[in-house]
């Protein structure tokens, strides 16, 4: 049996229909910025509890318009060193200077990383829900942002329909960006979206992402936007994505279930905790390797000898670390350990909506045997 980290499912009847939509906006001519696009940013903004929703064409570029919106050019913003180059670059591009933080054990982060890590310019914190994993200690970094003046924006790229208390991921802040990328629970094949209540940030993202016009139809510039817009093709792939994500979401849950109860009991590897209070979307199911037991060993003997394909991390490689950041910023080994050791040691087990019970007690099998 053989068991991929990841794929990507369109159902027959989603295919045919998305297919007749297609067809009709391309006899139309309006490919950007149309009808689709609308009805998707209304969808994903109701699901998600969000006054607003923004459809852009990146999760990079969600974030980066949300940090414009709130003008941090000047100021510095904290994020999780552990946390994809792309989280970094919107700060940077948005004109702020990136500060890192290192993380807690459950890869997010926690009121103590952010605390350490401020500065007298500090504007505000994004907050990354690494692998679909809302932080445990959302709360007391809520109040922390609140205390210090801080806004706190969600990179919530992995957390489509996460929820903690019953709120969702990108409801939590003042902004939240997700992706659509075709790794990711839900894709558009490439795309993005904002979701706010700040009405003011979603009136500004309009403007952002179609090169900083204040209307479709005039050019009239009113902000240095860019080239950020959604296609309609995308559109309508997302919709009918999004309309899955329940399903999606129950399906990964089993299989995280099985996993939990599998693997439970197993030397050298060890399940990520998460609170009761937080249902993930399990984009990652993260595990924490024994520090006897080496990374690319343990995941080629499973590709060679077992046929099981572990995800990518989140991420092998904290950001302070990337040359780009060691070289712009200086920095070096040994400045935010936590990240440094779960980075090296953590592992992300096969995860997809169509995966089975018998694929799962595969994959837990293999581990066994192993590790």
């Amino acid at each position: 049996m053989k068991v991929p980290p990841v794929k990507i499912y369109f159902p027959e009847q989603d295919r045919l229909e998305i297919l007749e939509k297609l067809d009709g906006i391309l006899q139309s001519g309006r490919l950007t910025l149309g009808d689709y696009t609308k009805e998707f940013e209304e969808k994903f903004s109701s699901y998600n509890g969000s006054k607003y929703a923004v459809a852009v064409n990146s999760g990079t570029s969600a974030l980066e318009i949300i940090l414009r919106s709130l003008d941090v050019k000047g100021s510095s913003v904290i994020v999780p060193t552990n946390t994809f180059l792309a989280t970094a670059f919107a700060v940077i591009h948005a004109g702020a200077d990136v500060i890192f933080a290192d993380c807690g054990e459950d890869l997010n982060l926690d009121p103590e990383n952010i605390e350490a890590a401020l500065k007298p310019d500090t504007k505000g914190v994004v907050l990354v829900h690494i692998g679909g994993n809302i932080p445990a200690k959302l709360n007391e970094i809520q109040d922390l942002c609140e205390d210090k003046n801080l806004f706190l924006v969600e990179d919530a790229a992995h957390a489509h329909g996460s929820t903690i208390d019953d709120k969702k991921a990108g409801t939590l802040g003042i902004a939240g960006g997700f992706s659509f990328y075709p790794t990711k629970v839900i894709t558009s094949g490439e795309g993005g979206i904002i979701t706010t209540d700040n009405e003011d940030i979603y009136n500004r993202a309009l403007v952002f992402r179609d090169q900083g016009k204040a209307g479709f139809t005039a050019n009239v510039h009113t902000e240095l936007g860019y080239n950020w817009r959604m296609s309609e093709l995308h559109a309508v792939l997302g919709m009918y994505q999004l309309s899955r994500l329940d399903e999606f979401i129950t399906t990964r849950q089993k299989i995280a279930q099985i996993y939990d109860e599998s693997l439970s009991d197993v030397k050298n590897i060890q399940t990520l905790p998460l609170p009761a209070n937080m249902k993930s979307n399990y984009y990652k199911y993260i595990a924490i390797l024994d520090s006897s037991q080496n990374r690319q060993t343990v995941k080629q003997t499973l590709r060679e000898k077992h046929d099981v394909f572990f995800g990518g991390e989140v991420y092998e490689l904290p950001c302070h670390l990337q040359p780009v950041f060691k070289d712009l910023y200086g920095l070096k080994e040994g400045m935010f350990p936590k990240a440094e050791d779960l980075c090296a040691r953590h592992v992300c087990l096969p995860m997809f909506a169509t995966m089975t019970e018998a694929e799962a007690n595969h994959v837990v099998a293999s581990i066994k045997e192993v590790v």
